[in-house]
């Protein structure tokens, strides 16, 4: 079953846990052939709309240059997130978006996309929540979901208010 049709039961309020002000420290893989990772900061701005059934992010990474928008928007008939994101230097809506739900306080959200012209999914995966702490990953898959590589860490620590 394609994993953007699999049950789901997303609900209005799954983002609450974002609402506020963010430090993240970043680790991405720069080059999967020899597992070289990079750290540097980011942060972010979240905050909840349409009564819980939307979620905006801004996101900050002055040290490479890199600012965007997450938006998430609750399908309320078919119970499921879009996650989209949208890069501030084109200001265009990346598509499709990542797809997915929150299952035992873990956020699943994958995507069918492409690369080098063969089909990839993408996954990103929100976890370990608590008040004051969260992580976001993604990972890639080149077989179509056989295996994945992890390829960036987000770790946010909640910003003192």
């Amino acid at each position: 079953m394609s994993p953007e049709l699999q049950a789901s039961k997303a609900a209005a309020g799954d983002f609450y846990f974002l609402n506020g002000e963010w430090s993240i420290h970043n680790r991405r893989l720069v080059d999967a052939g020899t597992n070289t990772w990079e750290e540097f900061p980011g942060e972010a701005t979240c905050w909840t709309v349409l009564s819980g059934g939307g979620s905006v992010e801004e996101l900050r990474i002055p040290a490479k240059q890199f600012y965007g928008m997450g938006i998430r928007l609750l399908d309320v008939n078919q119970k499921r997130w879009s996650d989209y994101w949208v890069n501030a230097r084109d200001g265009i809506l990346n598509l499709p978006p990542q797809i997915g739900h929150f299952d035992q306080g873990v956020g699943t959200f994958i995507a069918r996309d492409s690369h080098e012209g063969k089909e990839i999914l993408v996954r990103g995966i929100w976890d370990e929540i608590t008040p004051d702490s969260c992580r976001w990953w993604q990972a890639v898959s080149y077989d179509l979901g056989a295996t994945w590589q992890p390829n960036w860490y987000m770790n946010w620590t909640r910003k003192s208010q």
